[in-house]
């Protein structure tokens, strides 16, 4: 009887742990996969990271510039991507050979190597109300903003907030 005692005594730890977990991989946590190249040297090709899927809808946090986002592609709602947010509604954002101007002041992008960012130009435009401009770390790889427009905010559905494969790239996101 002992035996069987201890068995429950497992399986009913197994099967708390079990729902535990899907309740943070569906509402709170989401491991996901890293496709291309578009955020390098942040992010690599089949890197996997974790996105906090609520610390936005519950309003533990606002979108900021900076952000690692994922989201569902305007041109294609059946794919998601991930990219770092650039302008907030109502900002003015320009590109001026490769360099990122928001209301009229460059912006601080360490996070863009010289090798990564490519030369090209956009003229300014105002990010709409409740959408935001997008654009991956490797500029000269990355389909964003400057070529599909704003993203609305509700196609945003997640922050990257940790990397954990592979090993060697083990972390908090920044």
């Amino acid at each position: 009887m002992t035996i069987w005692k201890h068995a429950l005594y497992w399986l009913r730890d197994l099967v708390l742990a079990v729902f535990i977990a899907l309740v943070v991989i569906l509402f709170l946590y989401q491991p996901v996969k890293v496709e291309g190249t578009s955020m390098l040297p942040t992010l690599a090709d089949q890197e996997r990271v974790f996105i906090n899927k609520f610390v936005y809808r519950l309003g533990l946090e606002r979108i900021q510039r900076g952000d690692t986002v994922v989201f569902w592609f305007p041109g294609d709602p059946s794919k998601s991507y991930i990219k770092r947010v650039i302008g907030l509604p109502g900002d003015r954002v320009e590109i001026r050979a490769g360099y990122v101007f928001v209301n009229g002041y460059p912006i601080s992008e360490p996070y863009v190597p010289e090798d990564y960012r490519d030369k090209s130009s956009m003229p300014a435009i105002v990010v709409p109300e409740n959408h935001y401009f997008v654009m991956g770390d490797h500029r000269s790889s990355s389909n964003d903003s400057r070529h599909w427009g704003p993203l609305p905010a509700r196609a945003i559905y997640g922050k990257a907030v940790f990397a954990y494969w592979p090993l060697e790239r083990l972390g908090i996101l920044q």
